[in-house]
């Protein structure tokens, strides 16, 4: 295999890896955590993120296998979600609404349209007139407004608009990106704050410094600089892309270690839109040699011999460390998204 391939085969790799260690045959379901497998609750954002993971791999290999370990999680979330694909957590719906809105797209199978139509449909209800608008964080909280649930919502909004054409989808990206932008983004600097209200205070939680809050609203910006070419939207996702590269940036030249739990899909979720803004602006080469220095440390350093993931991808997982899934995902996400970049360069 030619060097100009090497991250198609590192991203191979990656996703063997995932599957090897993670994947519940029996019960078609990936682990929560390894090497002490378990699956005993359902992290349902967490499966929506296997199935955007296998979904890069079906995208990139066109391999069916792919495709099929993303149906089974999928049916095996909703047979765990007392058989609904609807969830109490706005964030989370979108997770799995952006996952099978790119399988939609690139098989035309009816059956994810149904799904993503239904969370769709929930999600928007989650927009109310509390403290100004915005979509709550969960059902039970509806004061509670915050990045994770109202800017992957504006990209799902703008991608629903590309694939059907309608109006309402693209009306909802701009409200939805509009919230965010005059809620929780400093214009000066472009960092993205979490949320607002979680207490009941109407304070903003300036003191959260979160990966993937930058991510998605890289993304959201991005999705809606495409459709309308408006400058402002790419000017505000370049500010918070080169806040995010310097902020999150370890003084070793990886992305910060944010824990496992639901912080280890973190930074796997800036990465993904980082390279969505690079397929907008491939002269951003800080991208690309971020990516890639970071697997070069990752595969020497963070890597185990039975192709485990370490949270820091300065430290080898040693025999004993039980890491979740959550942490494995976000390499994969390094190596599909480098192997992306590497065939938009080649």
């Amino acid at each position: 295999m030619s060097d100009k391939n090497i991250y198609y085969k590192y991203a191979d790799e990656a996703q063997e890896n995932l599957i090897k260690n993670y994947w519940n045959e029996k019960s078609e379901v990936f682990y929560d955590k390894f090497p002490r497998r378990t699956a005993a609750v359902l992290n349902y954002w967490w499966m929506a993120h296997a199935i955007d993971a296998m979904t890069d791999a079906y995208i990139r290999t066109g391999g069916e296998k792919y495709k099929e370990y993303a149906d089974k999680t999928l049916a095996a979330t909703i047979s765990r979600n007392n058989n609904r694909i609807i969830n109490d957590y706005y964030d989370d719906m979108q997770w799995m609404a952006l996952a099978l809105l790119r399988l939609y797209d690139h098989t035309q199978e009816r059956r994810y349209m149904i799904y993503i139509e239904d969370l769709w449909s929930d999600i928007i209800k989650g927009w109310n007139d509390n403290i100004g608008g915005g979509i709550a964080w969960r059902k039970q909280q509806l004061d509670y407004k915050n990045t994770p649930s109202n800017a992957p919502a504006a990209i799902l909004a703008a991608r629903l608009y590309n694939t059907f054409g309608d109006e309402v989808y693209l009306d909802w990206a701009k409200r939805l990106f509009a919230f965010v932008d005059e809620n929780l983004a400093d214009k000066q600097t472009g960092q993205i704050w979490d949320g607002m209200n979680r207490q009941g205070d109407g304070r903003i939680d300036k003191e959260w410094a979160f990966t993937y809050c930058h991510g998605v609203y890289i993304g959201a910006a991005g999705e809606l600089y495409k459709i309308t070419g408006e400058q402002d939207y790419f000017d505000k996702a370049m500010l918070t892309a080169e806040f995010a590269l310097e902020r999150f940036i370890h003084r070793s030249g990886i992305f910060v270690d944010e824990s496992e739990g639901d912080g280890g899909m973190f930074k796997g979720i800036l990465i993904r839109y980082l390279t969505e803004l690079y397929k907008i602006n491939p002269e951003y080469r800080e991208i690309k040699d971020r990516f890639y220095e970071n697997i070069e440390i990752l595969r020497r350093s963070g890597t185990s011999e039975d192709g485990r993931i370490g949270k820091s991808w300065l430290q080898m997982p040693r025999e004993q460390d039980g890491f979740d899934l959550t942490v494995q995902l976000s390499g994969t996400m390094l190596y599909e998204m480098a192997a992306v970049i590497d065939a938009l360069d080649n």
